[in-house]
């Protein structure tokens, strides 16, 4: 199974947590499941709100794919916005994906 690595904000420790995910497993759905402090998922990862936000590592960016409209626009809410943000209920585990790298924002929206 692919490996997600997410990473804690600084301010929170930065502690770094590998989690294994299943294929066409959501990122927000791993950390959850794995209890990955900072992705809270309010909506339980139907698009609705901007809890589970996150930064994908540049390197791993294009590979996440782009962001669709609703995505886009629950993005407006979130706190700390960087260009490389990602709703992690969007993004979608493939073997490609094994090693991602994602770290956590200070905290949600």
């Amino acid at each position: 199974m692919p490996k997600i690595i997410y990473i804690e904000h600084p301010d929170h420790g930065g502690k770094e947590h590998v989690i294994e995910a299943a294929v066409g497993q959501s990122v927000m759905e791993a950390a959850v499941q794995n209890g990955v402090p900072g992705i809270e998922a309010i909506c339980g990862g139907s698009c609705a709100c901007a809890t589970c936000h996150l930064y994908v590592d540049p390197e791993w960016a294009q590979r996440t794919g782009a962001q669709s409209e609703m995505e886009s626009s629950m993005l407006e809410i979130a706190m700390d916005v960087e260009p490389t943000s990602r709703l992690s209920c969007q993004i979608r585990m493939t073997s490609e994906l094994d090693g991602l790298t994602v770290r956590l924002p200070k905290a949600q929206a």
